[in-house]
């Protein structure tokens, strides 16, 4: 276990600082007013370089989808299994619409493992002032269907 003894630091103990979140950097607004998040999916790791090579898994969840709430898929007249398009400032995906009772309305879910499918494309390359690191988690996007 990493750090089960001591950290590599004088004293050997840890240094916490607290923080305090930031909003988003590209809130949503009208022309944009939903959030796109991505992640993911039980069955692919991270970019899916290894887990979409094993059959099994890649049979479970062949392509990506786009995850959203009932009521969301209500507002937009898209049933199960039909196709959405997703945009953002950067760019379009169209994805299958899968219904999904655990997610908020006015947001969507897409994994990342699908290259295919490049969410990360979409989503916003703003850098956390702290650590540096992308802001691949939050977009402003705007649904329809796709034609």
């Amino acid at each position: 276990m990493v750090f089960a003894d001591a950290f590599p630091r004088a004293g050997g103990r840890a240094r916490f600082s607290p923080t305090r979140p930031l909003p988003p950097d590209e809130p949503v607004d009208a022309a944009y007013p939903v959030v796109l998040t991505t992640g993911r999916l039980l069955e692919h790791w991270h970019t899916g370089a290894m887990t979409r090579r094993s059959r099994v898994l890649d049979e479970r969840e062949p392509e990506a989808a786009a995850f959203l709430a009932p009521a969301e898929l209500g507002r937009l007249g898209v049933a199960p299994g039909a196709a959405v398009r997703i945009a953002t400032r950067r760019g379009a995906i169209t994805l299958t619409a899968r219904v999904d009772p655990g997610m908020p309305e006015g947001m969507v879910f897409v994994p990342f493992a699908f290259v295919e499918a490049a969410a990360n494309l979409l989503t916003n390359p703003a850098l956390d002032p702290e650590g540096k690191i992308p802001e691949f988690k939050y977009a402003a996007c705007r649904l329809s269907p796709a034609s």
